[in-house]
């Protein structure tokens, strides 16, 4: 850890490892973390791709951060105070637990795992660990959704809510980020061949195992998906409305649109999701009462800056005793979710504290995954 001492003021800058040198550390991590030199400063990368570490290295600023495939190595230093973890979903645990080995705080891309095994291996980990996993639901840190919280908690009777995220090509967003990320193919058969066997292990030990659902190349496909763009939505709406009791119904159709429909106590919930050729960004959380509707908007968080906002539809007194209608749309920042991610973790990592993003909250993602995976089983027969 060094030290900010910028207008006569001692700040703690914590040196970052970050494992993962694709896409979304291409686009967002690196280029945020440059954004926030006050607070945190990448001292080493890791990736299988010597041309990634290479690429990734030139964006680092001020510049000459140390690099390895090796990722027990940059754990291990001891110019890393964190780990951000933006590797392949089939490494996130393993990579996780290295951090926590020499007791630093990981910034831990999502989704955690996609099983409980793995899962439950990962909270053992870190019981014995003076670090901690803040899993990086970042969406969950935008400060309208945190409005939306407060706002809902206020609400007597729940009728209906709906998680929608229909979304473009990616492409089409990160072509337009101004960032000009780039993909590399020089990766060892070795590593691709271990990157297969976890993929094909933690989708075994998820579906046959755990879920009682057949391992089939569409079920694969639908849980990778769940755990991929699904896991922002899911978690979200488990902050918002709780835990569902009940998947009743699901039409999955991947990689098209796909609709399950949850049972909350005294209320039904849709969620819809799926991707389309359409660039645009159709991603909200909307809640209906008797006299309110809160409905939170998000944007593609490839564009820095633009803001997510929430939006009060509600009933007022109007003239003569009749009923009015008022609209709002609050904008409390134009913070992107990712820094505002990123400056939570900074704080919770200088308290010692826990984030709410927790491994064992995380776990009820899994809950979710099983669930709607459960119910097109059903359906299917």
């Amino acid at each position: 850890m060094t030290v900010n001492k910028a207008n006569g003021t001692a700040k703690p800058i914590l040196r970052v490892g970050l494992i993962g040198c694709g896409e979304i550390s291409q686009v967002a991590h690196i280029p945020n973390l440059n954004h926030m030199s006050d607070k945190f400063v990448t001292t080493y990368l890791c990736d299988v791709s010597q041309q990634a570490l290479l690429h990734c290295a030139a964006k680092v600023a001020p510049g000459s951060p140390k690099t390895t495939t090796d990722a027990d190595t940059l754990c291990s230093s001891e110019d890393v105070d964190v780990v951000i973890i933006a590797t392949a979903d089939a490494f996130h645990v393993s990579h996780a637990i290295l951090a926590l080995k020499y007791d630093k705080y990981c910034l831990l891309e999502k989704p955690a795992a996609l099983n409980y095994r793995d899962i439950d291996i990962l909270s053992k980990a870190e019981s014995s660990s003076k670090g901690k996993v803040f899993v990086g639901y970042m969406r969950r840190y935008s400060l309208a959704f945190l409005e939306a919280v407060k706002e809902v908690k206020e609400i007597k009777n729940i009728r209906y809510a709906r998680v929608r995220d229909i979304i473009g090509p990616n492409s089409d967003f990160v072509d337009q980020s101004g960032t000009f990320p780039r993909r590399f193919d020089d990766i060892s058969k070795d590593d691709i061949d271990e990157l297969n066997e976890r993929k094909e292990d933690m989708f075994e030990q998820a579906l046959t195992k755990e879920f009682d659902v057949e391992a089939t190349p569409s079920s694969k496909f639908m849980l990778r998906l769940l755990g991929g763009l699904g896991s922002h939505d899911l978690s979200a709406m488990r902050e918002l409305l709780g835990m569902p009791k009940s998947c009743l119904a699901t039409s999955a159709a991947p990689p098209g649109i796909w609709t399950a429909l949850f049972q909350y106590d005294g209320f039904p919930v849709t969620y819809e999701s799926g991707f389309n050729n359409i660039p645009a960004f159709d991603c909200c959380i909307e809640v209906f009462s008797d006299d309110k509707t809160i409905r939170i908007n998000y944007d593609s968080p490839y564009i820095k800056g633009l803001p997510t906002t929430l939006t009060i539809r509600e009933k007022v007194e109007g003239s003569f005793g009749r009923s009015g209608f008022q609209e709002r749309v609050i904008r409390p920042t134009y913070e992107d979710a990712y820094t505002l991610e990123f400056r939570t973790f900074y704080e919770c990592v200088l308290s010692g504290g826990t984030p709410k993003t927790t491994v064992a909250d995380a776990r009820d993602d899994i809950e979710l995954y099983a669930m709607i995976l459960k119910a097109d089983r059903t359906n299917s027969t």
